[in-house]
């Protein structure tokens, strides 16, 4: 199936300080990866900005405002203790927003199945009214909004496997029966939430795992709890939140995932999007910190998508 890839060379310029693990290469190695003769099938595209409406759709203006109040000039700037950003990163983070509902638009507007959003800042940290590890805009849930308010869709689900908890996407859509959001994690680890008893409005779904869990734990928690509450759902499209950090080989956690883990998740979410979803899919990059984990990692996923 072909696969849209969205992408900017201004998520390239968002430069986060010397020895910090969400870094650029992040993105060197995984869009070199998809750049390989497997992936030439990728349609790329550039990903548009977030325009204001899109980004208050989820972020509170005093946020938003001091995201771009606080750009600087040169050198580095703390949003918060792990949230940095530097004289590229406004219109880094724009793109990155941007890039999902330019994939929103890509499906619901143009008849496309796949999009893969190859991005960063990542997202799914934060939060309405603040940023929070290493995420200043919530890329998916940006675009989940959107397709909410411009497609009127009723249905949407929201699938989480990053080593940490979307917390940011969780209090996005807590009070939101009409978004499902389920996702697995390590715990205890940053930022301290995603335990089982935190449901919402029964929309929220939870797994955590405990550290040195590897792929039978991560796929019974998938295959007996995520799964099919995805499929009971019957999501009219479904976003990823694909972080990779999960690895065996990641710094960040304790994880013994494996390549083939992600990829066979994701095969099983193209399952369900065929059956009720008319295969839509809109995935973004997320965590991921060693660099040929991740690339290893995101290309199987990708591969998985097409």
């Amino acid at each position: 199936m072909k696969v849209q890839l969205y992408t900017h060379k201004a998520c390239l310029e968002h430069f986060t300080g010397p020895n910090h693990p969400e870094k650029i290469d992040r993105l060197k190695e995984v869009l070199a990866a998809l750049s390989e003769p497997p992936f030439n099938q990728l349609a790329h595209k550039e990903a548009p900005r977030a325009t204001f409406d899109q980004l208050s759709k989820v972020h509170s203006l005093e946020h938003i405002e001091r995201v771009f109040s606080s750009i600087p000039n040169s050198g580095i700037v703390p949003l918060d203790p792990d949230t940095t950003i530097s004289s590229g990163s406004g219109e880094a983070a724009l793109r990155a927003a941007g890039a999902v509902c330019g994939g929103v638009d890509a499906i619901l507007l143009d008849n496309a199945k796949r999009v893969f959003c190859a991005v960063r800042p990542p997202g799914h940290h934060a939060e309405p009214s603040k940023a929070m590890g290493f995420c200043i805009f919530n890329n998916i849930a940006i675009g989940v909004a959107y397709a909410q308010t411009r497609y009127l869709l009723k249905k949407i689900a929201v699938i989480d496997f990053d080593v940490h908890h979307g917390n940011g996407t969780q209090k996005t859509f807590w009070y939101d029966p009409a978004v499902l959001v389920a996702g697995s994690q390590q715990m205890p680890l940053y930022p301290g939430t995603g335990a089982a008893d935190e449901k919402g409005q029964g929309n929220i779904v939870n797994m955590p795992l405990n550290p040195y869990s590897g792929s039978e734990e991560f796929r019974n928690a998938w295959a007996s709890i995520g799964l099919p509450c995805l499929e009971t759902f019957e999501p009219e499209i479904i976003f990823i939140s694909a972080g990779f950090d999960g690895h065996h080989d990641d710094p960040l956690a304790q994880l013994n995932l494996t390549t083939e883990d992600f990829s066979w998740l994701t095969k099983k979410i193209t399952r369900i999007a065929d059956k009720f979803s008319s295969g839509r899919i809109i995935s973004a990059l997320e965590g991921g910190y060693d660099l040929p984990a991740l690339a290893k990692s995101c290309t199987a996923h990708v591969r998985a998508l097409m």
